[in-house]
């Protein structure tokens, strides 16, 4: 008789239910996405839609409607009734006997949570320190998937180092980018750096909406590679990402950045994301009238 075994139960396999034989599991076979809202509006779901589809059809996930995830999206968060939340969401191949090839007709499964999100004032007003890490992720991080590994180890080994993000480093001695976040360094001339896209990084949403309000802070952008040791000698450092938008970065491996508190820029960054955040749902909601 087949069997499975849950904790200390035996049961037959053919009793186990499916989501046990989910490919997310066995195989990080899915991909994901995660929106936040403010003050009871979801932010820029378009945009991560838009990402969620291109991320399936990368690795070959069909049957997914993107209108009706976004409609359970909605419908999620609206149950919930949490002003200012993180909603999660993925997508997996489906359920099977583990088979590292996979069945061609599988019904993709989807999981979302909502939970509230809280702004850490103390980080965008103090900063936060960062550390350097190896890059051992797979060569398609352009691809949001379930395939998180290195980043877990690259997150632990930050916290065990008492810090608050892990900035990824490639086998050519370059920065990719953070654990879970893009990477940003300003340095004199009023020049904002981060890596230019490509398969090793995510296309992050919260990075595009940066650098499209970088010149009204007075900043250019160069999007090139840079050292560690570049991003040490830096003016200011910043972070970004969807559950914390802009986070000043004062300590980099050790070192401080700058005066060793938020720089101009990077405040002034902070102050126009939230103001963009308000003119982006007030145009949502012209749209939707």
């Amino acid at each position: 008789m087949q069997i499975a075994m849950i904790q200390d139960e035996i049961l037959p396999l053919s009793e186990l239910d499916s989501i046990y034989l989910d490919r997310g599991t066995y195989f990080g076979d899915g991909v994901y996405e995660v929106v936040r809202s403010y003050d009871g509006k979801v932010f820029a779901l378009d945009e991560h839609l838009a990402r969620l589809g291109r991320s399936l059809s990368e690795i070959g996930i069909t049957g997914v409607d993107i209108d009706e995830i976004r409609r359970r999206v909605e419908q999620a968060y609206e149950a919930a009734g949490i002003d200012n939340a993180k909603v999660y969401f993925h997508i997996t191949r489906g359920s099977q006997l583990r088979s590292h090839a996979g069945g061609r007709d599988l019904k993709p499964n989807f999981f979302l949570t909502v939970t509230e999100l809280a702004d850490d004032r103390v980080q965008k007003e103090q900063g936060i320190a960062v550390c350097t890490y190896p890059d051992w992720r797979w060569k398609r991080c352009d691809i949001k998937s379930l395939n998180l590994l290195p980043n877990v180890l690259a997150r632990m080994e930050a916290e065990r180092r008492g810090c608050a993000e892990a900035i990824l480093v490639d086998e050519g001695g370059f920065i990719t980018e953070a654990a879970g976040s893009a990477f940003f360094a300003i340095f004199e001339g009023r020049k904002l750096v981060t890596r230019p896209l490509g398969p090793e990084l995510l296309a992050s949403i919260t990075r595009r909406f940066v650098m499209e309000l970088v010149p009204e802070v007075g900043l250019t952008v160069a999007e090139e590679a840079m050292t560690p040791a570049e991003a040490q000698s830096a003016d200011e450092l910043f972070i970004a990402v969807t559950t914390r938008d802009v986070v000043p970065v004062v300590q980099f491996d050790g070192a401080g950045i700058g005066t060793g508190r938020p720089g101009r820029y990077t405040k002034a960054l902070i102050e126009a994301f939230r103001e963009f955040v308000v003119s982006f749902d007030c145009a949502q909601d012209k749209r939707n009238s």
